[in-house]
């Protein structure tokens, strides 16, 4: 299958979305790294913002947890590297708030 061509206002219009949803998903981490907002409610978000962020972006964006405990813990739990969050199951969740308690 052929990718669309697209012209310079379909580029131009990707990008200004592309760059308003990673300004997104950085202030969602600042959030959390702040504390304001905790694990739990970040994943019982159901918009696109959240659940393309990889697992373990959210991970190290938790205070005192960095690349290496975010990825122990998320192979620990049975977490593949590449998951999104979009893609964690009920049981993977609920796993997951357990393991960070502090932050849920």
């Amino acid at each position: 299958m052929a990718l669309p061509t697209l012209t310079n206002d379909d580029r131009d219009a990707a990008r200004q979305k592309a760059i308003l949803a990673r300004r997104a998903r950085s202030a969602v981490r600042a959030s959390l790294k702040a504390g304001t907002v905790t694990l739990a409610q970040v994943l019982n978000r159901s918009d696109t913002i959240v659940g393309r962020m990889p697992v373990r972006q959210l991970l190290t964006a938790l205070p005192g947890i960095g690349q290496v405990r975010a990825t122990r813990s998320m192979s620990a739990l049975g977490i593949p590297e590449g998951r999104r969050v979009q893609g964690l199951g009920p049981t993977q969740r609920a796993r997951l708030l357990e393991e960070f308690p502090d932050a849920a």
